[in-house]
This record gives C-alpha cells, sequence and structure tokens, in this order.
C-alpha cells in the first residue's frame, strides 16, 4: 500500500530581517508517523515549525497539506486544517483551569463534541482529570506540558507538532512525555516533533531530520541515526 504525505515542506527560506535563518529546508512527513527534526540551539528547528504554523513566512518554496498548499494560509485558519502545535515552554492559560484550558483547545469543534473529547484526553492524561478544576499556574511542569498536549487534541488534529515538549522537565517526566507520544502515535496521531534530546526523540521516531545553521544535513530512519557515528559524536554524547 502505497503510503501518502501528509505534510510536505518543499525549499523554503526564512529571514529575521537580514539573518538567513532557514536555508532551502525540504522535508516531508507520511501519514501515521512521528518524525523529528533534531539540532543544536539555533539550528533552526522551532523557525521551521513556526513557517510551517504561519507564524511566520518563507521567501521561497512551497508547505503542503494534505495536497493544498498552505504557505500563505492565516495561523489561526490552520488549526480548522488540522494542524495543532504544541509550543515550546507550554504557553497554558495560567488563570484559567485545566479544564477551561481544554475547553479553549476545542474552538473549532463542535459544542456537541466538547464533552467526550475533554473524556478523551483525560483517559489519555489521567492526571489532568484529577486536576481538572484546579488552576492552570499550579500545575507542575511536566503536568502543565500534558494540559498544552490535551488542549492540542482537542480540536482533533491531522498534524500535532511537538516544540521541545521535554525542555525543563526531570528525567522520569521526559520518559512519561515520551510514552505518551508513542501511545498518541499508536492511536493514530502523526507527529511532527523538534527536540532537544535528541536520544529520546530519534528512539521514538520513524524518520529523522538533522539541522545545522539552518539546513538539512543528515536524514535517516531514528534508528540509523542513533547508530550513526557522527550523530552520537554531535548530539547523543557518545
Amino acid at each position: 500500500m502505497e503510503t501518502e504525505t501528509l505534510l510536505n515542506v518543499e525549499g523554503i527560506n526564512v529571514y529575521y530581517g537580514a539573518i538567513h535563518a532557514i536555508k532551502d529546508i525540504s522535508f516531508h512527513v507520511n501519514q501515521g508517523e512521528i518524525v523529528t527534526l533534531i539540532g543544536a540551539n539555533g539550528a533552526g528547528k522551532t523557525t521551521t515549525l513556526q513557517t510551517i504554523s504561519g507564524l511566520l513566512r518563507s521567501k521561497t518554496g512551497s508547505i503542503t497539506f494534505e495536497g493544498h498548499n498552505i504557505s500563505a494560509v492565516r495561523a489561526d485558519k490552520l488549526v480548522a486544517h488540522g494542524l495543532a502545535q504544541v509550543p515550546e515552554g507550554r504557553r497554558v492559560f495560567l488563570q484559567m483551569s485545566v479544564e477551561e484550558n481544554l475547553e479553549m483547545g476545542a474552538y473549532t469543534q463542535p459544542q456537541s463534541g466538547v464533552s467526550k473529547d475533554l473524556e478523551m484526553v483525560f483517559e489519555l492524561f489521567p492526571r489532568l482529570k484529577e486536576r481538572r478544576r484546579q488552576v492552570a499556574g499550579t500545575l507542575s511542569g511536566g503536568e502543565q506540558q500534558m494540559l498544552a498536549m490535551g488542549r492540542a487534541l482537542m480540536s482533533h488534529p491531522k498534524l500535532l507538532m511537538l516544540d521541545e515538549p521535554s525542555m525543563g522537565l526531570a528525567p522520569i517526566l521526559v520518559e512519561q512525555i515520551f510514552e505518551i507520544i508513542q501511545n498518541l502515535n499508536k492511536n493514530g496521531s502523526t507527529i511532527l516533533l523538534v527536540e532537544q534530546n535528541a536520544q529520546m526523540a530519534l528512539s521514538v521516531a520513524h524518520r529523522g531530520y538533522v539541522l545545522e545553521t539552518g539546513r538539512v544535513v543528515t536524514t535517516g530512519t531514528g534508528e540509523e541515526l542513533i547508530e550513526s557515528p557522527e550523530i552520537k559524536k554531535a548530539y547523543l554524547g557518545g
């Protein structure tokens, strides 16, 4: 059976003023995959995600989602297309309760289905169910990460984009978050993962792309990249 390409990024170039941040990047994500972008700080990983989600614009190339060019679609319209991003630093609504945060994620969905979707998220994240009435600002970092992911899932995304989900978390929580990412994928979610922790990212990813100074320099399966001497030396402490 032929694999369906869900997202295709072709030859994008992004500038911050005079700084050429993304240099002719191309990659794709197939339906049902976990694809990761790894690289050092400043390699262009977050900029790439922000360009896909419409927060930044490329000077060239195209971004195609489900066969439709979304390069010029406004960021707030992309959620309805089936793209959801969990931003770096989580950015939950700190003054709102857990449940209110999750309901905010469902703004593109019919009101009639919100209760069912809440139960789906609470099944995935039992900790959130225990804290459903709690103000989000009082949650731990790991709980806020779960909430940010749960909020994104409320929009029924066809592609879930995660930006540094392990940032600032204790090692035991990092393992939990990556276990959840694998479970989401097993349940049918397609995931584009940007992650500083290359070892964890490559251990769950079907494929990966290595970014250096705004360029894709290496690509391969997660397994191939973990075993590569160059990648081990540069990113895995090997």
